[in-house]
């Protein structure tokens, strides 16, 4: 007959669930969070200490969230959490990008729109309702994250007083001489008809042959033959595009 050792066994006890559930667990806490009013009852607490303000690096607003878009609202929250609990009054400050090409690309892959037969203004209209539904989307994902913030006062790029701001502050950078005009080569997208960020470029992999050429010097100027015979000196060049040697008519030397 098995012994019973229960009783002889120091086991802890606790409230605590055996399984965490937390799929079923989460939305319970968050409920409580937020009709405790959890963010504004912190910044109650800590009034009066130090203020760590941390303005949102927007995220586009042109679907839904994604781990690159989840992980940067974590780190964000643990940053602020981490300050607050470090006596400082911690605000977070979300805000949305709801302007450029991401918006636009979107809403025409997603709605099957044809923007060219649409006026400026429609278009527009609709890139705006767009951007809304996301934030919105995109908002409540935020939350159910567990993420604390001004969730109810967000910050718009295309909230006209914002695009006030930035030209009020563009037309600053005018007057001291940090705008200008002039030329420079940029990448271009035929599709989108936009010019692209360097950042967006891919190169493909292209194999090709590369061969090395020696070209007997004729005519030193006077440079080298005091080191060596113009018989036997050469300038050695590397290429890759071995189809335009025979209409090189000249070689570039460093100073040196």
């Amino acid at each position: 007959m098995a012994q019973d050792y229960n009783s002889t066994v120091n086991l802890p006890k606790t409230e605590f669930p055996m399984r965490a559930a937390l799929p079923k667990r989460e939305p319970d806490m968050l409920k409580e969070w937020y009709e405790l009013d959890l963010y504004h009852e912190m910044l109650k607490r800590t009034e009066g200490r130090p203020i760590f303000d941390l303005h949102d690096g927007p995220p586009f607003s042109n679907g839904a969230i994604h781990m690159g878009t989840a992980l940067n609202k974590c780190i964000k929250d643990f940053i602020t959490r981490y300050k607050s609990m470090s006596g400082r009054q911690a605000i977070y400050y979300p805000g949305w990008d709801n302007h450029g090409m991401p918006i636009e690309s979107a809403i025409i892959k997603e709605q099957k729109l044809n923007h060219k037969e649409m006026t400026t203004a429609e278009f527009r209209t609709a890139c705006r309702d767009f951007a809304l539904h996301y934030v919105n989307v995109q908002r409540d994902a935020f939350k159910r994250l567990g993420c604390l913030g001004e969730w109810d006062k967000p910050y718009f790029t295309m909230n006209p007083k914002f695009e006030a701001e930035e030209i009020k502050v563009f037309g600053e950078m005018y007057k001291k001489g940090y705008i200008y005009k002039g030329k420079k080569p940029v990448y271009w997208c035929p599709h989108d008809e936009t010019a692209l960020a360097e950042a967006e470029i891919e190169y493909a992999e292209d194999p090709c042959k590369s061969i090395y050429v020696k070209f007997r010097v004729k005519d030193d100027h006077g440079k080298l033959s005091k080191y060596c015979e113009l018989d036997n000196l050469y300038f050695l060049i590397w290429t890759t595009t071995t189809w335009t040697i025979p209409g090189n008519l000249a070689i570039c030397l460093n100073a040196d």
